[in-house]
């Protein structure tokens, strides 16, 4: 049987941790953040775990 392959868009966009949760990065902080208040773009800063209901679905993407 062949290898299930990687998800290129998963890899670039999530993260296992050491015990197998999946990482995320947050939303609106790619462009148009001079008008954003520093407290949003600190906010937005730091990564978060993604709820378990959704990271069933993207180990599964990640071939994990």
């Amino acid at each position: 049987m062949p290898k299930m392959k990687t998800h290129s868009g998963a890899k670039k966009r999530f993260r296992l941790t050491g015990t197998g949760k999946v990482k995320r990065r947050r939303a609106n902080r790619a462009h148009y953040n001079e008008w954003k208040s520093s407290r949003v773009t600190r906010r937005l800063k730091n990564e978060v775990v993604v709820s378990d209901a959704d990271s069933k679905k993207i180990k599964k993407l990640l071939a994990k």
